[in-house]
């Protein structure tokens, strides 16, 4: 995707040929700004400050940071300590923790003297796999988008619709993956074939992903959208101002349920009582297979300091961090939560679209019947 013109990935090699760079996204909105990492500490901090975030993005920042373990110290020491360090950075998405075992699967059985180039190639392969992998991901759920503006139009007791209104709850666009998007990418393919998009972007609290991020990337794109408070989804929904709701994902298990950022399953609970759509995007790497549901998923809980302050800009440009909440307020911040499949009207994945359902995935993916 492009930033002002320039093509930009979420991550990506530099000319040198061995450093990585990244955006940092703890400095948007306000701020565009890229960062050289040359360590593999450095990848770690990026994943775990959320330098980097969303789930294939971490996966494939994950990966880097083994690239770059092995360019300082390529012994079997050196790569069991990297993948220790990187796959405690975040518990939740699954995709860390797969990208770290296909680097280790890769690199165990690869002499010593030539891991730097093996990690490096397979690096770049599960970047541009993400890149394809999200691609596919925009066409399937463009379909489902145009098959929604279809049905609004031949409602012969409605005017004629001016726009689609698309319901999303964190980011799940470009800056969550290498390129492209998971719940995004459909509204990208669907906006540059012309159908008249509209995005309801939920600010999602307490880090703003939604405020920060979404509506940055839609904004940089020329995609219509308007920012709403997290609990104002279920007002729009119920007023019919809500065509369908797609989210991205940082873990599906094998049932079909859905992990991802804390508000998720709030927004379709309110979508089954009014009969809205909600779908769920998602590449392959992101389904666990080993969990049978998403009570097994492990939860995240960050720092309350996210809950209790807030940064934003005054009407001079500089930045404040401000405390909102009482002094020595408790506060809980769990980062996640889990929709059970039964609220999800179908899972879209680079094959196609399938029902949340143990029988819907395995159709997608019958090698996992085995």
């Amino acid at each position: 995707m492009k930033v002002d013109g320039v093509p930009y990935r979420g991550v990506w090699l530099e000319a040198d040929g061995s450093t990585v760079g990244i955006i940092d996204q703890t400095r948007l909105p306000f701020e565009f700004v890229t960062l050289k990492l040359t360590e593999m500490a450095q990848a770690a901090h990026a994943i775990k400050s959320m330098q980097v975030r969303g789930a294939p993005l971490i996966g494939a920042m994950a990966a880097w940071g083994m690239a770059l373990a092995m360019r300082a110290d390529p012994s079997d020491a050196s790569l069991r300590k990297a993948y220790d360090i990187l796959v405690e950075t975040r518990p939740t998405a699954v995709n860390l923790r797969w990208a770290l075992d296909d680097m280790l699967g890769v690199l165990k059985n690869t002499p010593a003297d030539r891991r730097v180039e093996a990690a490096y190639r397979r690096a770049r392969e599960i970047a541009d796999e993400d890149v394809a992998i999200n691609r596919a991901i925009g066409e399937h759920a463009a379909g489902l988008i145009g098959a929604a503006w279809d049905r609004k139009n031949q409602n012969p007791r409605a005017a004629q619709p001016e726009r689609l209104n698309i319901l999303t709850h964190c980011n799940a666009g470009w800056l969550a993956t290498v390129d492209w998007g998971t719940a995004l990418a459909g509204i990208y393919v669907a906006h540059d074939e012309g159908l008249p998009i509209h995005v309801w972007v939920d600010e999602t609290r307490p880090r703003n992903q939604g405020a920060s991020l979404t509506a940055w990337e839609l904004g940089r794109h020329g995609v219509p959208f308007t920012l709403i408070p997290d609990n104002a989804g279920g007002h729009l929904m119920q007023h019919g101002l809500v065509d369908l709701c797609i989210v991205g994902t940082d873990r599906v298990t094998a049932n079909g349920d859905v992990a991802n950022k804390i508000g998720t399953y709030l927004k379709a609970v309110a979508a089954k009582d009014n009969d809205v759509p909600f779908y769920v995007a998602l590449p392959s790497p992101t389904i666990d297979w080993t969990l049978a549901s998403g009570r097994d998923i492990p939860i995240e809980q960050r720092d309350a300091r996210e809950v209790t302050h807030i940064t934003g800009r005054d009407e001079k440009g500089a930045l404040h961090t401000v405390e909102i909440t009482p002094p020595n307020t408790p506060a809980a911040n769990y980062g996640f939560d889990v929709t059970p499949a039964r609220l999800v009207t179908a899972l879209v994945t680079e094959r196609g679209v399938a029902p949340a359902t143990p029988e819907g995935l395995k159709s997608l993916f019958p090698e996992r019947k085995k």
